[in-house]
């Protein structure tokens, strides 16, 4: 690893750079979770934003709970360095999930 501090992205604001150069190591590992957790929201945003412009409803999957939509889509969530599907849709101004099962690392 180089003794030599990152070279930050041309795309990120001034301000942004000056405040993470400022931040505890403690409070950067806090912000790189919640800005991939953020990622993860706002592709999924996009993909649900998507899927409604798309005409025709497609069929309920097989594996579907009863209490989760057929507008559910599945994601991967990370915890603990374990990996999970999850059944996810909105509800409102909220996105809702529920357990799937865990991810097979063999797939």
């Amino acid at each position: 690893m180089s003794y030599e501090p990152p070279t930050p992205p041309a795309t990120l604001p001034t301000e942004i750079i000056n405040t993470l150069n400022e931040t505890s190591p403690e409070q950067l590992q806090d912000v790189a979770t919640y800005a991939e957790a953020l990622v993860e929201h706002k592709e999924r945003e996009a993909r649900l934003g998507k899927s409604a412009d798309q005409e025709g409803v497609e069929e309920r999957p097989d594996d579907l709970p009863d209490d989760v939509p057929a507008k559910a889509t599945i994601t991967i969530k990370e915890i603990n360095d374990n990996r999970y599907y999850y059944w996810q849709w909105r509800d409102g101004d909220k996105i809702r999930s529920q357990y799937k099962s865990p991810v097979n690392p063999d797939e």
